[in-house]
């Protein structure tokens, strides 16, 4: 790693089906060194457990023994440190993003600290990334992200590609948990970019016609 900051990302999960996502990433920025501060709103809770088999939220688990680095917050705590803009990091990935979620944010109401800590993460000017993964969308939605996108945040649609060639489930989360990786400007190793991948296939043509 060449950047020795260690960085602070806020993770908030809610109830839209996605929850390998989050757990994906949540595995890959304790692997990086990340200070890691959760936020999971109740249905986002029944997600994780109908999805993933998480029924108990246990740092150690959740980070592969790295439990140091995970805080998990209360999401009723609307007074809670990540609800502050005191409470500086380095980016807040909400992933899953619901609609409803997405449309809270985008419109500036605050229910919950999840809510509450995207807003602030806009108020100052951090970066705040939706990966929303609900489809098909309707106008609402749509106008939402637009909303959001003119305050500040990235839309990222939970669309894997295929030109990497996946064989699995677990190639098709790790692609856009990599993606993820990159917004948040936090280093990782888990799959070639589209440039790396064009270049090794070009070494590996020239090796077949020698």
């Amino acid at each position: 790693m060449t950047d020795m900051h260690i960085k602070r990302i806020i993770v908030g999960i809610t109830g839209a089906s996605g929850a390998p996502y989050a757990r994906r990433l949540i595995e890959h920025l304790a692997i990086a060194q990340c200070e890691i501060h959760l936020i999971v709103s109740a249905l986002g809770r029944r997600l994780m457990a109908d999805e993933c088999g998480i029924k108990r939220f246990d740092p150690d688990a959740l980070t592969a023994g790295r439990a140091s680095q995970l805080t998990i917050h209360n999401e009723n705590d609307l007074g809670g440190p990540v609800a502050s803009g005191s409470f500086r990091h380095d980016g807040m990935i909400v992933v899953p993003c619901s609609g409803n979620t997405l449309s809270k944010i985008a419109y500036g109401l605050t229910d919950n600290q999840l809510q509450r800590a995207a807003m602030v993460t806009l108020k100052e000017r951090r970066r705040l990334i939706l990966a929303h993964r609900e489809t098909p969308l309707s106008l609402v939605e749509i106008e939402a992200m637009r909303a959001a996108t003119l305050a500040g945040a990235i839309i990222m649609p939970l669309s894997p590609g295929f030109y990497l060639n996946p064989t699995s489930m677990d190639d098709l989360v790790d692609f856009m948990v990599a993606r993820m990786m990159d917004l948040l400007g936090v280093w990782h190793e888990i799959q070639p970019s589209w440039d790396e991948h064009v270049a090794a296939e070009r070494l590996a043509r020239r090796a077949e016609t020698r």
